[in-house]
């Protein structure tokens, strides 16, 4: 039976979930969902309508960092965790620092009925954690924890291409983080994933 993708063209979490196929060189089946007009089979599958939703066999799931870490269990080459035990720890840990601090933001924004203020707040602490993120970065180092390519940089990168569409501009002592995005952007993988509706989102 393949494996089925629920997933919206300009959603960010589904991005990370295409990202992650791409990198494996899999395809699931995938089925784009209008999120403005939620289909019934995909309420059965996460009654709260949200996207990505992976199917293999009898397994549902959702949340995108719960798919790929499943995925990169079960497909484990190219494995994109560490092997040394300390950075994929903080690998773990910076996940969850993103997906605390940063993307509860991300979804305002994706919410097309919210606020200009609360748009422009939540802008802003994105802006600001980014600027702290790329103080933090090694200089030396061609990825975020690593010089290998790992489950933070799909969980983010999806972020890093949307800023321009989100109205967020980072200074120019951001220079380490925008040179590693547009590494990350340069991808086989990430150009692949990209849909129709994200390739517009830069111009």
């Amino acid at each position: 039976m393949p494996i089925i993708l629920y997933s919206a063209d300009h959603c960010p979490f589904s991005h990370r979930c295409r990202l992650l196929f791409c990198e494996k060189g899999m395809e699931p089946e995938l089925r784009q969902v209008d999120l403005g007009r939620k289909p019934e089979e995909l309420l059965a599958h996460n009654p709260l309508g949200q996207v990505p939703v992976l199917i293999d066999g009898g397994l549902r799931l959702h949340e995108s960092n719960i798919i790929n870490e499943y995925l990169n269990d079960r497909f484990p080459h190219p494995q994109l965790m560490p092997a040394d035990i300390v950075l994929r720890a903080k690998v773990r840990l910076m996940m969850h620092q993103l997906e605390t601090m940063v993307f509860p933001h991300v979804q305002t924004l994706e919410k097309k009925k919210t606020g200009k203020s609360r748009r422009q707040q939540a802008a802003k602490h994105i802006r600001e954690v980014l600027i702290g993120l790329s103080a933090d970065m090694p200089k030396n180092s061609k990825y975020i924890v690593d010089k290998e390519f790992t489950m933070l940089d799909v969980a983010i990168a999806p972020l890093l291409w949307r800023l321009q569409n989100y109205k967020i501009e980072l200074p120019p002592k951001t220079a380490v983080l925008r040179k590693y995005a547009e590494r990350v952007f340069s991808r086989p993988s990430f150009i692949e994933s990209l849909t129709v509706s994200e390739k517009a989102m830069k111009r």
